[in-house]
């Protein structure tokens, strides 16, 4: 069947981001979800140019999942859609397979047909237990559970940002193809905002913000970052859950306009040795019926008490929560002080190897920036554990936090020990959850050479969460 024959839905980029906006923000006014799921399926039903509805959810290492269901399918079992949850790294054994994906309905984009193909919608998916709640090891409901609470309990709006960089290298599977080659290829030498128009690197960063744009992102800035190929593209704001959402679309984006360049588009912590590595520093901000928790113009650095409490909390249990925050054998290769690393357990407004910078702001952007995570952390499982442990964790003597200086391991095994020894991680994540993702870390750290050295190893790659391949899995 010829393509002239097939009428599928493909928006104008303008007509994308205005239908993205105004689901964005419906979210952030909290419209009820019965109103947006009847808006929704009458959308679905009406727009016969939709063939499908793309549902995505993520495991417990934060890798990414997608179903394609048939568009009339799905309009008439949105409410009763089954998965075999034993397929999935970290969810369920067999005998307990049988799980089931709820729609949030408020997490509905739009999308450019070179990204997830024409004719598509996409929706967050959310993990449910035999019980018809939420999964305790989709940390996207549980971050949602935990948001959802605060707010109902107490009026508090937990919002985040996140600045995610990555490099761009040349080819693609570039990350697959690491175990032959040993190397990867810069599309461009320059570093810090040094990409000329119409370079390879300055393409690839404009495409992107193009298509972030159109999916209603609305970005702030983006540029090159310090090392070679390297980017950051940044945008605003947005309430916690919406914001780990933005994480999984930007790296989705990322990696689909990479592969149409004939590019590969790699969020490895520290692909290169001798460069500087890829972060994902994560702003923070806690808000009550429209004002900023976090602001205090006579204040330390105009940071109120109830922020600089959430500081100490953090740095409290930062050693128990790296390994949530830094997931794999090569996110700690970043965590070199050489290469501006924010490794020490310390707050500060100008040194950037703390693990919490105060950037300067007013009573709107007023907010934390938590500095030592690793771009292929899992988004959710992030800012759940950066939140909980914020307002709910210990406060170490004032002599622990401002004594003798302290640091993050600097290696997976370190972190892993810290992890599991930690009271707060189970408190955190639960008996069950905490082992689940420990035995996961545990094996990808088995599968690496104790000793990270001076080179990248093929098994730090090829063994990397997000570049998962169950074929190599299997052969152990």
């Amino acid at each position: 069947m010829g393509n002239e024959l097939q009428d599928f839905l493909q928006l104008p980029y303008g007509e994308l981001e205005e239908l993205n906006l105004r689901a964005k923000e419906q979210r952030m006014k909290r419209v009820p979800i019965e109103q947006i799921q009847e808006e929704r399926l009458k959308y679905l039903t009406d727009e016969k140019r939709i063939k499908a509805v793309t549902l995505i959810f993520s495991d417990l290492e934060g890798r990414l999942h997608m179903l394609d269901y048939d568009k009339k399918f799905f309009v008439k079992s949105w409410d009763n859609m089954t998965f075999d949850g034993s397929s999935i790294r970290g969810f369920t054994a067999q005998k307990e397979s049988d799980l089931r994906l709820g729609v949030d309905w408020s997490a509905f984009y739009w999308a450019p047909p070179e990204i997830i193909g024409a004719g598509k919608v996409i929706v967050f998916g959310e993990v449910i237990d035999k019980e018809g709640g939420p999964y305790h090891a989709d940390m996207r409901a549980m971050l949602k559970a935990y948001a959802t609470g605060l707010y109902e309990k107490g009026g508090l709006t937990l919002n985040a940002a996140n600045e995610i960089e990555g490099f761009v290298f040349k080819g693609v599977d570039a990350e697959k193809n690491y175990v032959e080659t040993g190397k990867f290829e810069y599309v461009s030498t320059g570093g810090y905002y040094h990409s000329l128009p119409n370079d390879t690197l300055r393409l690839f960063v404009d495409r992107s913000a193009e298509v972030q744009r159109a999916m209603g992102f609305q970005n702030e800035k983006d540029h090159p970052e310090v090392a070679p190929s390297q980017f950051e593209i940044n945008y605003g704001y947005s309430e916690v859950v919406a914001a780990a959402d933005q994480v999984q679309i930007y790296k989705l984006i990322c990696r689909q306009v990479a592969t149409t360049m004939n590019l590969t588009a790699s969020f490895l912590p520290k692909p290169i040795v001798g460069v500087n590595g890829s972060g994902m520093h994560t702003n923070v901000s806690v808000m009550k019926g429209g004002k900023n928790l976090f602001w205090d113009p006579k204040g330390e650095e105009k940071m109120s008490k109830y922020a600089w409490d959430f500081v100490d909390r953090i740095l409290s249990h930062g050693n128990d929560i790296c390994l949530l925050l830094n997931p794999s054998v090569n996110a700690f290769r970043r965590l070199d002080p050489h290469f501006e690393a924010p490794n020490q357990l310390k707050a500060s407004a100008v040194d950037r190897g703390s693990m919490v910078r105060i950037p300067i702001g007013n009573e709107k952007s007023a907010r934390l920036e938590v500095r030592s995570v690793a771009p292929d952390v899992n988004p959710y499982m992030l800012l759940f554990s950066v939140f909980r442990t914020g307002l709910e964790g210990d406060i170490l003597p004032i002599e622990n936090l401002r004594g003798a200086p302290r640091y993050l391991p600097d290696n997976i095994y370190d972190a892993l020990e810290l992890f599991r020894k930690a009271e707060w991680t189970t408190k955190l994540l639960g008996e069950d959850v905490k082992e689940r993702y420990a035995a996961l870390k545990q094996a990808s750290a088995d599968r690496c050479p104790r000793l990270l050295g001076t080179v990248v190893k093929p098994s730090e790659v090829q063994f990397h969460h997000e570049v998962y391949n169950q074929y190599l899995w299997n052969r152990f």
